[in-house]
């Protein structure tokens, strides 16, 4: 493939160097007759299904949580990533992201872990790439919730170093058998799984796959783990003593275990961005009701100015989310949408399309998880001293949401993903800064940003300065540092941050003005996008200070610090975020919910 064709494919990153103009994005909005039918059914759902048995979740009731499972199956809620042949619903991604948010709204982490380590690595595995055999015999159970998934990578040894892994597989001489040896650690659903996935290293050193039964011999589980949270979700060690794999097991190929892993990671990534999403307008919805009934200095505590102010904070950063979340997702089935479904390696394809999106996946995954952690902490804050008691359904949301910013790669590792594929498609040319950078000085000279016709204008100016101001600093990091600018690790979250707000502010912007009307919750997108623009673009200015001053140690020469002087102005808005907090956050307190 030459650089033409690469700038022609749909990938991820593009969004740093294109223009924001009037471009379309992917949202809620646009959600199909379809999707709402679906949302509407996992809403109602989670409801009725989950909501009124949390409490009895906790206790780690494994009946309880597979009979949920099962009733989730005969609805088609399992395999939403699966194909219908093999007893999935065969629906797209954005489907299969408002399944995982719905169950969000179900008030339980626990059974979303379940949930999502069933619907995610737990079988994706098989789905991508297990052989028609693998699939006609594990996925229709799975689908229908009779048998429980679940995946086994980390080790006591190995947690974000995945690739380190010490389980070892080796054939034995008549190639009907592998023999694993080793321990995996945090396994969720291993207590209550009947079909695994196991990474391993085939003779010692090639990273691969197997399926592997929970009747097998020489295999055995570990007890439960006494964990902070997610107290009703199952959690053990695995064991692999002389464990006999029948070969017909392994999955894809030997050696290829770092692409199914990272094929079922991505996809887990952005759906435990959508699983923070629904929790925290679950706890949105909690807090606004706590704080109607909450009565201080003779009126309810959501009169007072910090309360609505929190509320605002709060809505806007989930909104943000969802809005990062779905165009994330979009870009994601857009591309799929141009392989061929009938092709006998479409699956394979799928994966790999879905990692050119690999910096939006973590993006969604560290954006999302750091939003619910945010808004569980100021709905802790709404419900003051009854918030600490465990009667109070916030104390165990607190809890439960720590182990996001953990699982599916730590934020540090989805961190550096973000920066380093955006190092790696700046390197292969994949992304292009020369275009970006060669028109710098005419952008700065030109003050014809302000169109009274466009309520964004200012705002997309700014963002069309806050791209301008990352790719001078991160060409500038290239050149210092070169490749070795990934182990410059504080410097690469500063820029994965960067990015991040890039990518939200342009997004919410295209999101608002997409959905502007009369009615009110469209005219609150207004609202939310002025706030959040104006908020981001501040953390931008600092964090781009931060990044310089790494990279050059002692002064930052004047042909760098004079474009960054005025680019630091035009990203410095002057929004009254206050003011249009204090409406958002009153809309939200007449609307008693998350309305959008």
């Amino acid at each position: 493939m030459d650089i033409k064709d690469i700038l022609q494919m749909k990938t991820g990153g593009q969004w740093l160097v294109n223009t924001i103009n009037n471009r379309t994005i992917f949202c809620r909005e646009m959600f199909s007759e379809e999707h709402n039918e679906i949302k509407n059914m996992i809403s109602q759902f989670a409801q009725e299904r989950i909501f009124p048995n949390v409490q009895n979740i906790e206790k780690l009731d494994e009946d309880l949580s597979r009979a949920i499972m099962r009733e989730m199956g005969e609805l088609g809620l399992i395999g939403a990533d699966a194909p219908e042949e093999f007893g999935g619903a065969g629906l797209d991604k954005i489907t299969a992201c408002l399944i995982t948010e719905g169950v969000g709204w179900g008030g339980s982490s626990s059974f979303g872990c379940t949930f999502g380590v069933q619907t995610g690595i737990g079988s994706l595995g098989i789905v991508f790439f297990g052989t028609p055999e693998q699939k006609e015999k594990y996925l229709p159970k799975l689908m229908s919730g009779e048998w429980i998934a679940a995946y086994g990578l980390t080790e006591p040894s190995a947690g974000s170093d995945a690739l380190s892994a010490k389980t070892t597989a080796f054939l034995t001489e008549d190639g009907e058998h592998y023999i694993l040896n080793g321990e995996k650690q945090f396994i969720s659903n291993g207590g209550w799984a009947d079909v695994f996935t196991i990474l391993a290293q085939v003779n010692g050193n090639k990273f691969s796959c197997f399926v592997v039964d929970k009747e097998t011999e020489g295999f055995t589980i570990g007890s439960e783990e006494k964990k902070m949270g997610m107290k009703g979700s199952s959690t053990t060690s695995l064991k692999f003593t002389d464990a006999k794999v029948p070969a017909k097991n392994l999955l894809y190929e030997v050696g290829k275990g770092a692409t199914i892993a990272f094929n079922a990671l991505n996809i887990g990534r952005y759906k435990l961005g959508a699983a923070s999403i629904g929790g925290s307008k679950l706890a949105i919805r909690e807090a606004i009701k706590y704080a109607l009934d909450r009565r201080q200095f003779g009126q309810p505590i959501a009169r007072f100015d910090a309360i609505i102010g929190k509320i605002a904070d709060i809505t806007v950063r989930t909104f943000v989310a969802d809005t990062m979340l779905y165009r994330t997702v979009g870009m994601i089935q857009d591309a799929i949408d141009d392989l061929d479904d009938k092709d006998p390696e479409y699956y394979i394809k799928m994966g790999e399309a879905m990692e050119r999106f690999a910096i939006e996946a973590s993006m969604a995954k560290v954006y999302g998880s750091e939003t619910s952690d945010m808004v569980v902490d100021n709905c802790m804050q709404i419900f003051g001293g009854y918030g600490f008691i465990e009667e109070y359904s916030i104390a165990m949301a607190y809890r439960d949401d720590r182990i996001n910013r953990i699982w599916e790669g730590t934020n540090e590792i989805n961190r550096a993903i973000i920066s380093g594929y955006m190092m790696k498609k700046v390197l292969t040319e994949e992304i292009s800064l020369r275009d970006i950078l060669k028109d710098l000085d005419s952008f700065l000279l030109s003050n014809n940003h302000k169109d009274n016709k466009d309520i964004f204008s200012i705002e997309k100016h700014a963002v069309e300065a806050a791209k301008r101001l990352a790719v001078l600093i991160f060409q500038e990091a290239l050149c210092e540092f070169g490749q070795d600018l990934k182990h410059e690790q504080q410097l690469s979250e500063a820029f994965a941050d960067i990015f991040t707000h890039i990518f939200t502010s342009e997004s919410v912007i295209c999101r608002a003005q997409q959905t502007m009307s009369s009615n009110g919750i469209s005219n609150m997108s207004f609202n939310i996008a002025k706030i959040d623009v104006a908020e981001s673009l501040l953390d931008v200015r600092s964090l781009s200070s931060k990044c310089l001053n790494r990279i050059f140690s002692e002064e930052v020469p004047n042909r760098i610090m004079g474009p960054v002087i005025k680019l630091h102005d035009i990203i410095n808005l002057n929004t009254d975020t206050i003011s249009l907090k204090r409406s958002l956050g009153e809309y939200m307190i007449e609307k008693k919910d998350y309305p959008f």
